[in-house]
């Protein structure tokens, strides 16, 4: 039983830790890539990050990126300017929790909306939050800070946040939960949020038509439940639909289609079992759960999601981009509409984990790696 529960352990740890035109500055370019379709070259564009989390462009081109550790950094001309941006409130930076998804809002020219996720509490008592602020004209401050949600549960130690934000047309707002790690039942339960997906108004009230808004005991801003822990949002531009993806235990990672009310069957449905090797269900369906589109066996603890809509890779355009944390590697993905047709692999040898995935202005991609001194990758056409 010792053996079991050490290895256990070991498993937890592995899934936890393991889980324009070019501007003068960007680096030498260093490896090579030849794939199905487009053939590429890894740049680092940036280096010197805490665990960067999420990656926002301003209209302008420059970047916004925010560090787990709490600070928000603005990348200008792939520089990244030495102070970070003030005005920011103090987060719980522990474990998995920090400061985490970014969103700008949609007039984001006219207001200057920076919408920010982050964990706040401590060891015993803490919970995801989402807030925003007005970034000065000079990308130094975050002004008027607002909060606009709370997860109405305090949870023990800093697992299993979500934290990806993501703007619909309608101009209303998804953010993505986790279960909190210890209280994966409560992914069931519609009088709290943890293991949800929520849909807000941009100034934090609730939209009149969410599904629950109207049910008694449930938590009137869930749009989704049942999940595990969402790491990855992103809009298919060719259906309008909403993808998400999220970490599952030891294997059976999902992403799914994001429709309001379902039931998304964590964790009662699973394709995955315990760090332990133990079944956490039998099921892997059940009347009234959504299955997933795609799941992994074993897991790669994807984070970040993107569809790819530009010129730089004309091979790539709707295909969907999926980064991997344990699985150190950048999945895509071609489509039919919403259905997965074929996988392909890049970077599995590249030796780092991928934590947000996101198109550049300029057509190129940009990635995040997740380490002490973590980097803003750019994959451009192999012959520039």
């Amino acid at each position: 039983m010792r053996l079991k529960m050490v290895l256990a352990i070991c498993l937890l740890a592995c899934c936890l830790f393991a889980c324009g035109s070019l501007p003068s500055t960007a680096h030498a370019q260093n490896l090579l890539v030849e794939s199905e379709q487009e053939d590429f070259r890894v740049i680092t564009f940036a280096d010197g990050l805490n665990h960067p989390w999420s990656l926002a462009f301003l209209p302008n081109g420059d970047m916004l990126v925010s560090e787990r550790s709490g600070q928000l950094r603005y990348i200008d001309d792939g520089q990244i300017r030495p102070t970070p941006i003030v005005g920011l409130p103090a987060v719980y930076a522990s474990g998995q929790g920090g400061l985490l998804g970014l969103a700008l809002h949609p007039d984001f020219a006219e207001n200057r909306w920076v919408y920010y996720a982050y964990s706040e509490g401590n060891r015993r008592a803490n919970h995801t939050t989402l807030s925003r602020g007005s970034l000065s004209e000079d990308g130094t401050e975050l002004r008027d800070q607002e909060i606009l949600f709370q997860v109405n549960f305090e949870k023990q130690r800093g697992f299993h946040f979500g934290g990806r934000i993501l703007f619909r047309p309608d101009g209303t707002l998804l953010l993505t939960l986790g279960d909190g790690s210890m209280y994966l039942n409560e992914a069931q339960n519609l009088g709290n949020h943890l293991g949800s997906v929520v849909r807000l108004n941009d100034d934090g009230s609730v939209p009149f038509d969410n599904p629950f808004v109207s049910a008694r005991l449930a938590q009137p801003e869930i749009y989704t439940y049942g999940h595990r822990n969402v790491q990855g949002l992103a809009r298919n531009p060719a259906t309008g639909s909403i993808w998400a993806h999220e970490h599952g235990p030891y294997g059976g990672d999902e992403i799914n289609i994001l429709s309001p009310g379902r039931n998304y069957g964590w964790p009662r449905i699973t394709y995955g079992i315990d760090y332990d090797g133990t079944p956490i269900s039998e099921l892997t369906e059940s009347d009234g759960m959504e299955q997933p589109i795609w799941y992994w066996v074993p897991s790669i603890a994807p984070s970040g999601m993107d569809f790819y809509q530009g010129d730089a890779f004309p091979g790539w355009n709707g295909d969907v981009f999926v980064g991997a944390l344990a699985g150190q590697r950048l999945v895509r993905y071609e489509l039919d509409g919403d259905r997965i047709q074929s996988e392909e692999v890049l970077l599995a040898n590249f030796g780092e984990r991928i934590r947000d995935v996101q198109t550049g202005p300029d057509g190129m991609i940009y990635l995040l790696t997740d380490d002490r001194n973590g980097r803003v990758l750019q994959l451009r056409p192999a012959g520039q």
